[in-house]
Protein backbone atom coordinates (compact mmCIF):
# COMPACT_ATOMS: atom_id res chain seq x y z
CA UNK A 1 0.00 0.00 0.00
CA UNK A 2 1.30 3.49 -0.84
CA UNK A 3 1.85 5.58 2.16
CA UNK A 4 0.11 9.12 2.15
CA UNK A 5 1.68 12.54 1.70
CA UNK A 6 0.65 14.58 4.83
CA UNK A 7 0.99 18.13 5.06
CA UNK A 8 3.85 19.51 7.60
CA UNK A 9 2.96 19.16 11.35
CA UNK A 10 3.83 20.52 14.78
CA UNK A 11 3.89 17.46 17.33
CA UNK A 12 1.94 19.05 19.85
CA UNK A 13 -0.37 15.88 21.77
CA UNK A 14 0.61 12.81 22.98
CA UNK A 15 0.56 10.56 20.91
CA UNK A 16 -0.29 7.45 20.56
CA UNK A 17 -3.79 7.87 22.82
CA UNK A 18 -4.26 4.55 24.76
CA UNK A 19 -6.50 1.99 22.94
CA UNK A 20 -8.47 -0.19 24.94
CA UNK A 21 -11.59 -2.76 26.10
CA UNK A 22 -14.31 -1.03 27.42
CA UNK A 23 -16.68 -3.37 29.14
CA UNK A 24 -19.86 -1.67 30.09
CA UNK A 25 -22.17 -3.96 32.78
CA UNK A 26 -25.14 -2.54 32.09
CA UNK A 27 -24.65 -3.76 28.39
CA UNK A 28 -26.15 -6.82 27.10
CA UNK A 29 -25.16 -7.03 23.56
CA UNK A 30 -22.67 -9.59 22.27
CA UNK A 31 -20.19 -7.15 20.44
CA UNK A 32 -16.86 -6.06 21.69
CA UNK A 33 -16.33 -2.39 22.69
CA UNK A 34 -13.47 -0.29 22.61
CA UNK A 35 -12.46 2.85 23.68
CA UNK A 36 -9.52 5.25 21.93
CA UNK A 37 -9.22 7.47 24.46
CA UNK A 38 -8.42 10.97 22.70
CA UNK A 39 -9.68 12.61 25.75
CA UNK A 40 -5.71 12.05 26.96
CA UNK A 41 -3.85 13.92 23.92
CA UNK A 42 -2.48 16.14 26.63
CA UNK A 43 -3.77 18.02 30.14
CA UNK A 44 -5.40 21.71 28.78
CA UNK A 45 -5.42 20.15 25.00
CA UNK A 46 -7.48 17.58 25.50
CA UNK A 47 -9.68 16.15 22.69
CA UNK A 48 -9.57 15.94 19.36
CA UNK A 49 -9.04 19.18 18.55
CA UNK A 50 -5.20 19.13 19.08
CA UNK A 51 -4.80 16.39 16.26
CA UNK A 52 -6.17 18.81 14.08
CA UNK A 53 -4.30 22.20 15.41
CA UNK A 54 -0.98 19.76 14.73
CA UNK A 55 -1.46 20.83 10.95
CA UNK A 56 -3.49 24.17 11.27
CA UNK A 57 -0.74 25.30 13.62
CA UNK A 58 2.27 24.62 11.28
CA UNK A 59 0.45 26.36 8.24
CA UNK A 60 -0.18 29.16 10.59
CA UNK A 61 3.20 29.55 11.57
CA UNK A 62 4.21 28.76 7.81
CA UNK A 63 2.85 32.23 7.09
CA UNK A 64 4.57 34.25 9.48
CA UNK A 65 1.39 34.48 11.84
CA UNK A 66 1.35 35.94 14.92
CA UNK A 67 -1.91 36.24 15.92
CA UNK A 68 -4.82 33.15 15.79
CA UNK A 69 -8.53 33.93 15.31
CA UNK A 70 -11.03 31.37 15.70
CA UNK A 71 -14.52 30.88 16.67
CA UNK A 72 -17.16 28.29 18.42
CA UNK A 73 -19.69 27.97 21.35
CA UNK A 74 -19.33 30.22 24.81
CA UNK A 75 -17.59 26.54 25.94
CA UNK A 76 -15.95 25.24 22.47
CA UNK A 77 -13.12 22.66 23.26
CA UNK A 78 -11.68 23.84 20.08
CA UNK A 79 -11.13 28.16 21.09
CA UNK A 80 -10.09 26.80 24.39
CA UNK A 81 -7.26 24.58 22.66
CA UNK A 82 -6.34 27.04 20.43
CA UNK A 83 -6.09 29.78 22.86
CA UNK A 84 -3.60 27.66 25.35
CA UNK A 85 -1.49 26.52 22.24
CA UNK A 86 -1.41 30.62 20.98
CA UNK A 87 -0.06 31.40 24.58
CA UNK A 88 2.55 28.36 24.49
CA UNK A 89 3.66 29.59 21.36
CA UNK A 90 3.79 33.31 22.29
CA UNK A 91 0.71 34.08 19.51
CA UNK A 92 -1.90 36.19 20.37
CA UNK A 93 -5.39 34.60 19.88
CA UNK A 94 -8.52 36.26 19.24
CA UNK A 95 -11.97 34.63 20.17
CA UNK A 96 -15.69 35.23 17.83
CA UNK A 97 -17.81 33.12 20.23
CA UNK A 98 -21.63 32.54 20.15
CA UNK A 99 -24.06 32.81 22.99
CA UNK A 100 -25.18 35.43 26.03
CA UNK A 101 -22.41 36.83 28.02
CA UNK A 102 -22.72 34.47 31.38
CA UNK A 103 -22.43 36.30 34.42
CA UNK A 104 -19.42 34.40 35.45
CA UNK A 105 -17.04 32.75 33.38
CA UNK A 106 -16.48 28.79 32.99
CA UNK A 107 -15.19 25.65 31.42
CA UNK A 108 -13.92 26.16 28.16
CA UNK A 109 -14.29 29.72 28.11
CA UNK A 110 -12.51 30.50 31.96
CA UNK A 111 -9.38 28.76 30.61
CA UNK A 112 -9.10 30.17 27.18
CA UNK A 113 -9.33 33.91 29.08
CA UNK A 114 -6.69 32.52 31.32
CA UNK A 115 -4.28 31.95 28.77
CA UNK A 116 -5.21 35.42 27.33
CA UNK A 117 -7.68 35.21 24.16
CA UNK A 118 -9.53 38.20 23.89
CA UNK A 119 -12.81 37.37 23.39
CA UNK A 120 -15.97 38.88 21.16
CA UNK A 121 -19.24 37.39 21.76
CA UNK A 122 -22.09 37.58 19.66
CA UNK A 123 -25.77 36.51 19.66
CA UNK A 124 -27.05 33.59 17.90
CA UNK A 125 -28.82 35.23 15.39
CA UNK A 126 -25.74 37.44 14.80
CA UNK A 127 -23.27 35.13 14.90
CA UNK A 128 -24.84 32.60 12.51
CA UNK A 129 -26.15 35.29 10.13
CA UNK A 130 -22.73 37.30 9.75
CA UNK A 131 -19.46 34.93 10.98
CA UNK A 132 -17.73 35.21 7.62
CA UNK A 133 -17.59 38.74 8.02
CA UNK A 134 -16.67 38.85 11.58
CA UNK A 135 -13.82 36.79 10.85
CA UNK A 136 -13.14 39.22 8.17
CA UNK A 137 -13.45 42.32 10.18
CA UNK A 138 -11.96 41.11 12.95
CA UNK A 139 -8.93 40.31 10.47
CA UNK A 140 -8.59 43.16 8.86
CA UNK A 141 -8.34 45.32 12.18
CA UNK A 142 -5.57 43.26 13.59
CA UNK A 143 -3.60 44.20 10.21
CA UNK A 144 -4.45 48.13 10.32
CA UNK A 145 -2.63 47.42 14.07
CA UNK A 146 0.38 45.83 12.29
CA UNK A 147 -0.34 42.13 13.41
CA UNK A 148 -0.49 39.45 11.23
CA UNK A 149 -3.58 37.37 11.72
CA UNK A 150 -5.18 33.68 10.69
CA UNK A 151 -8.10 32.99 10.82
CA UNK A 152 -9.12 28.90 11.75
CA UNK A 153 -12.39 28.05 10.82
CA UNK A 154 -14.85 26.65 13.26
CA UNK A 155 -13.14 23.28 14.85
CA UNK A 156 -10.27 23.62 12.92
CA UNK A 157 -12.55 21.28 10.10
CA UNK A 158 -11.38 22.32 6.61
CA UNK A 159 -8.86 20.57 4.24
CA UNK A 160 -6.17 21.40 6.57
CA UNK A 161 -7.75 20.62 9.96
CA UNK A 162 -8.35 17.09 8.67
CA UNK A 163 -4.83 15.50 8.20
CA UNK A 164 -4.98 15.14 12.15
CA UNK A 165 -7.71 12.81 11.77
CA UNK A 166 -6.29 10.77 8.99
CA UNK A 167 -2.90 10.44 11.09
CA UNK A 168 -5.46 9.32 13.85
CA UNK A 169 -6.65 6.58 11.48
CA UNK A 170 -3.00 5.72 10.62
CA UNK A 171 -2.65 5.13 14.50
CA UNK A 172 -5.93 2.99 14.62
CA UNK A 173 -5.00 0.59 12.13
CA UNK A 174 -1.93 -0.09 14.21
CA UNK A 175 -4.53 -0.36 17.58
CA UNK A 176 -6.31 -2.93 15.22
CA UNK A 177 -4.12 -4.99 14.29
CA UNK A 178 -2.23 -5.37 17.69
CA UNK A 179 -5.97 -6.17 18.92
CA UNK A 180 -6.68 -8.23 16.54
CA UNK A 181 -9.33 -6.53 14.78
CA UNK A 182 -10.69 -7.20 11.42
CA UNK A 183 -13.58 -5.05 10.26
CA UNK A 184 -14.35 -2.90 13.10
CA UNK A 185 -16.84 0.04 13.35
CA UNK A 186 -15.63 3.41 14.09
CA UNK A 187 -17.89 5.78 16.02
CA UNK A 188 -17.22 9.04 16.69
CA UNK A 189 -19.37 12.93 17.68
CA UNK A 190 -20.44 14.30 14.01
CA UNK A 191 -20.07 18.08 15.01
CA UNK A 192 -17.96 20.67 12.59
CA UNK A 193 -17.18 17.07 10.82
CA UNK A 194 -13.59 17.51 10.57
CA UNK A 195 -12.91 14.15 12.89
CA UNK A 196 -15.26 12.11 10.92
CA UNK A 197 -13.95 13.80 7.69
CA UNK A 198 -10.46 12.50 8.22
CA UNK A 199 -11.35 8.99 10.17
CA UNK A 200 -13.12 8.37 7.20
CA UNK A 201 -10.60 9.00 4.19
CA UNK A 202 -7.89 7.68 6.39
CA UNK A 203 -9.40 4.36 7.04
CA UNK A 204 -10.32 3.95 3.29
CA UNK A 205 -6.11 3.89 2.62
CA UNK A 206 -5.14 1.96 5.93
CA UNK A 207 -8.24 -0.01 6.99
CA UNK A 208 -10.48 -0.47 3.93
CA UNK A 209 -12.54 -2.90 5.54
CA UNK A 210 -13.48 -0.72 8.63
CA UNK A 211 -16.72 1.32 8.84
CA UNK A 212 -17.24 4.79 9.99
CA UNK A 213 -20.69 6.18 12.14
CA UNK A 214 -20.65 9.88 12.63
CA UNK A 215 -23.08 11.02 15.33
CA UNK A 216 -24.47 14.09 14.92
CA UNK A 217 -24.53 16.75 17.20
CA UNK A 218 -25.96 19.09 15.48
CA UNK A 219 -26.92 19.49 11.90
CA UNK A 220 -28.30 16.93 9.68
CA UNK A 221 -27.01 13.72 8.27
CA UNK A 222 -27.08 15.12 4.57
CA UNK A 223 -25.41 18.44 5.86
CA UNK A 224 -22.44 16.32 7.16
CA UNK A 225 -22.15 14.27 4.13
CA UNK A 226 -21.99 17.51 1.73
CA UNK A 227 -19.42 19.10 4.19
CA UNK A 228 -17.22 15.63 4.80
CA UNK A 229 -17.27 15.42 0.77
CA UNK A 230 -16.70 19.20 0.53
CA UNK A 231 -13.54 19.20 2.72
CA UNK A 232 -12.02 16.28 1.28
CA UNK A 233 -12.28 17.54 -2.09
CA UNK A 234 -10.93 20.35 -0.61
CA UNK A 235 -7.71 18.62 0.39
CA UNK A 236 -7.47 16.47 -2.79
CA UNK A 237 -6.72 19.84 -4.77
CA UNK A 238 -4.63 21.79 -1.83
CA UNK A 239 -2.41 18.62 -1.63
CA UNK A 240 -2.71 17.19 -5.07
CA UNK A 241 0.13 14.68 -4.12
CA UNK A 242 -1.15 13.33 -1.24
CA UNK A 243 -2.74 9.95 -2.38
CA UNK A 244 -6.07 11.01 -0.29
CA UNK A 245 -9.31 9.77 -2.29
CA UNK A 246 -13.10 10.31 -1.38
CA UNK A 247 -13.88 7.55 0.79
CA UNK A 248 -17.61 5.73 0.74
CA UNK A 249 -16.56 3.71 4.12
CA UNK A 250 -18.92 6.24 6.71
CA UNK A 251 -22.57 7.26 7.25
CA UNK A 252 -24.66 9.53 9.84
CA UNK A 253 -27.08 9.58 12.41
CA UNK A 254 -28.73 12.90 13.32
CA UNK A 255 -31.52 11.13 15.89
CA UNK A 256 -29.69 11.68 19.07
CA UNK A 257 -29.14 15.65 18.68
CA UNK A 258 -31.93 16.34 20.88
CA UNK A 259 -33.53 20.08 21.45
CA UNK A 260 -30.01 21.54 19.49
CA UNK A 261 -26.77 21.80 19.43
CA UNK A 262 -25.40 21.92 23.34
CA UNK A 263 -28.63 21.07 24.22
CA UNK A 264 -29.08 17.94 27.24
CA UNK A 265 -31.94 15.69 27.39
CA UNK A 266 -32.29 13.82 30.41
CA UNK A 267 -31.79 10.42 28.94
CA UNK A 268 -28.10 11.83 27.83
CA UNK A 269 -27.42 13.44 31.24
CA UNK A 270 -28.68 9.73 32.68
CA UNK A 271 -26.33 8.01 30.16
CA UNK A 272 -23.21 9.82 31.11
CA UNK A 273 -23.72 9.16 34.80
CA UNK A 274 -24.21 5.61 34.11
CA UNK A 275 -21.03 5.36 32.13
CA UNK A 276 -18.45 7.74 34.68
CA UNK A 277 -20.06 5.33 37.28
CA UNK A 278 -19.10 1.75 36.02
CA UNK A 279 -16.46 2.29 33.72
CA UNK A 280 -14.39 6.20 35.24
CA UNK A 281 -15.00 6.92 31.05
CA UNK A 282 -15.97 11.08 31.76
CA UNK A 283 -18.32 11.59 28.55
CA UNK A 284 -19.77 15.46 27.79
CA UNK A 285 -22.77 16.61 27.46
CA UNK A 286 -22.27 18.42 23.97
CA UNK A 287 -20.43 15.76 21.88
CA UNK A 288 -19.37 12.52 23.03
CA UNK A 289 -22.45 11.83 25.63
CA UNK A 290 -24.75 12.45 22.96
CA UNK A 291 -22.40 10.07 20.24
CA UNK A 292 -22.09 7.56 23.25
CA UNK A 293 -25.79 7.18 23.84
CA UNK A 294 -26.61 6.84 20.48
CA UNK A 295 -23.86 4.00 19.40
CA UNK A 296 -25.41 2.47 22.94
CA UNK A 297 -28.82 2.79 21.77
CA UNK A 298 -28.00 1.74 18.26
CA UNK A 299 -26.63 -1.34 19.78
CA UNK A 300 -29.62 -2.36 22.21
CA UNK A 301 -31.95 -2.01 18.84
CA UNK A 302 -29.45 -4.29 16.81
CA UNK A 303 -28.77 -1.74 14.28
CA UNK A 304 -24.97 -2.01 14.39
CA UNK A 305 -23.92 -5.01 13.48
CA UNK A 306 -20.04 -5.15 13.75
CA UNK A 307 -18.26 -7.22 16.06
CA UNK A 308 -16.13 -4.91 17.33
CA UNK A 309 -17.63 -1.77 18.34
CA UNK A 310 -14.87 1.58 17.72
CA UNK A 311 -15.73 4.97 20.22
CA UNK A 312 -13.26 7.44 19.81
CA UNK A 313 -13.22 9.64 22.62
CA UNK A 314 -12.57 13.21 21.33
CA UNK A 315 -12.46 14.26 24.86
CA UNK A 316 -14.47 17.95 25.85
CA UNK A 317 -14.52 17.41 29.85
CA UNK A 318 -14.76 21.07 30.50
CA UNK A 319 -17.86 21.53 29.04
CA UNK A 320 -19.63 19.15 32.15
CA UNK A 321 -19.13 21.66 34.18
CA UNK A 322 -21.18 24.51 33.23
CA UNK A 323 -24.11 22.05 33.32
CA UNK A 324 -23.64 21.25 36.96
CA UNK A 325 -27.31 21.63 38.13
CA UNK A 326 -28.58 19.39 34.97
CA UNK A 327 -26.19 16.77 35.61
CA UNK A 328 -26.81 16.23 39.48
CA UNK A 329 -26.35 12.96 40.77
CA UNK A 330 -28.68 12.04 43.67
CA UNK A 331 -26.89 9.33 45.65
CA UNK A 332 -28.90 7.20 47.92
Amino acid sequence: MNQLKFPPRLCLAQLPTPFKPLPIPTYSGDRRLWIKRDDLTGSLLSGNKVRKLEFTLAEALSQGADTLITCGGLQSNHCRATAVLAAEHGLGCELILRGDPPAVSDGNMLLAQLAGAKLHIYGAREYQHKLSSLLVDHSEQLVREGRRPYIIPTGASDEVGLWGYVKAAQELANDFQSEGLESPLVVCAAGSGGTLAGLAAGLAHYCPQARVLGVAVCDSAAYFRARVKEDIAGAMKRYSDSGLSVPDNYWVNDQYIGPGYALGYRSLYDCIARIAANTGVILDPVYTGKAFYGMLDLLEKSQLRQSDIVFVHTGGIFGVFPEREAMQINNP
